[in-house]
């Protein structure tokens, strides 16, 4: 009898720490929310051109550690040294959005286009820099290539309104100090 409500006991408290989490999972990312916030490993995923679905990041919310990224593409970034000057390198982790692009587009989406540049038919790319520094925070943007008509300071209001939830980059195990560029399309709908 003792051992039938010992058991029912750890039932009973085992139920109360599952309802304080919950698992949630959608079509960008999966994991598990305590209190509304992110806890533990969460999958962040991308669609291939092909349709299928694949892994981009897994993060670790609670140790707040990366533990894998998918690599898109190695391209040289601009690398500050110590000494300020700056050296394209090649990284072993680029500067990445936590959540991934799908994340990451849903400030971007939040481009209004400009009145002056949709009465002149201006439409095309504008690519911002920015520095991501060791600690995932982004500063010093600049507009790279603008198509003028209010679209350059458009994208650079946009730049500065995404969150620094940057996972900085890495040379090896040392986080450093690199140039990140996002580009920002103009397109009328006809």
């Amino acid at each position: 009898m003792k051992q039938l409500l010992l058991l029912a006991v750890l039932i009973f408290l085992c139920s109360l720490t599952t309802h304080a989490q919950k698992m949630r999972k959608t079509e960008w990312e999966s994991g598990m929310l305590d209190k509304g916030e992110k806890i533990g490993v969460w999958e962040y995923y991308a669609y291939t051109r092909d349709g299928r679905q694949v892994i981009t990041q897994k993060y670790d919310h609670s140790a707040k550690k990366l533990l894998f990224f998918r690599d898109f593409d190695d391209v040289p970034y601009a690398v500050q040294s110590p000494a300020g000057e700056w050296t394209r390198l090649h990284l072993t982790q680029p500067p990445l959005f936590l959540g991934g692009d799908p994340a990451l587009a849903q400030y971007m989406s939040k481009l209004n286009y400009p009145p002056a540049a949709e009465s002149r038919n201006i439409q095309g790319k504008v690519v911002v820099s920015f520095v991501v520094d060791t600690l995932g925070r982004a500063s010093d943007y600049k507009v790279l290539l603008g198509i003028g008509g209010g679209c350059d300071e458009e994208a650079l209001r946009i730049c500065r309104t995404i969150p620094n939830q940057w996972l900085p980059a890495r040379i090896g195990s040392h986080a450093v100090v690199v140039k990140h560029e996002l580009p920002f399309t103009f397109r009328l709908a006809r």
